[in-house]
């Protein structure tokens, strides 16, 4: 089973729309500097693994007050299981909203089209040609594209998103993430918080952008995706 190592047992900004419990996984394929989860990322032993059966059970008595819950990370589709919890979250009944980061195009599109996620929440990084140094990782691209394409011909409600962190975008990589997600109908520009504890310690205290900016970038977004948002 998937190894969670985090609860926060209610959430009103997690699940659009949704009062939700948020579940933390643990470990990931990506090491974005700018990370806001270095300890779960790096599958930081000293935390300990939540037993899966009492979380559902804290689930099963929170029914009455819960809409749904959120799986996040880390990364979710590290673990190929993770359907075997949705399943059971969905025997709840409750409705699941699943957070990824695109590297595992497989597991995402069997778990689409088995309709087992209620709302899919995608990270985009940069654009193509910054995707590896925003990531932290030596990726293959056609995997987060073939995530994309999986999530926008999906029936499941969806938004892509990205942190805004200023080494990684700016108006002309916005306006190429544009092109690429073109049709798509929900993105969310997150604004990057430097005050807390980063995986790359360099990006601590770094100044993000100002809110003028993220609306000239909600502006080019807003050219191709239906519906854009900015979250502060």
């Amino acid at each position: 089973m998937a190894i969670i190592k985090g609860i926060q047992k209610t959430s009103m900004v997690d699940y659009p729309g949704r009062i939700a419990a948020v579940l933390f996984t643990s470990g990931c394929n990506m090491r974005c500097p700018f990370c806001q989860n270095p300890d779960l990322v790096l599958d930081n032993r000293d935390i300990p693994e939540l037993n899966t059966e009492k979380i559902l059970d804290f689930l099963r008595q929170r029914r009455k007050w819960l809409d749904g819950v959120c799986i996040t990370g880390g990364e979710p589709l590290l673990y190929p299981d993770i359907i075997e919890l949705i399943r059971k979250i969905k025997g709840i009944n409750l409705m699941v909203k699943l957070d990824t980061n695109g590297l595992n195009p497989g597991l995402l599109k069997k778990i689409t089209s088995m309709g087992l996620a209620d709302y899919v929440a995608m990270d985009i990084k940069s654009d193509r040609q910054h995707y590896k140094e925003a990531s932290g990782t030596d990726l293959d691209i056609s995997k987060i594209e073939e995530s994309i394409e999986i999530i926008k011909n999906s029936a499941i409600d969806y938004e892509f998103r990205s942190t805004i962190v200023p080494d990684f975008f700016d108006e002309e990589i916005v306006e190429n993430i544009g092109k690429w997600i073109n049709g798509a109908k929900r993105y969310c520009l997150q604004q990057f918080r430097s005050n807390l504890p980063l995986l790359d310690k360099s990006f601590e205290g770094k100044e993000p952008y100002k809110k003028e900016i993220l609306e000239k970038f909600r502006r080019i977004l807003g050219k191709y995706a239906d519906e854009v948002m900015i979250r502060a």
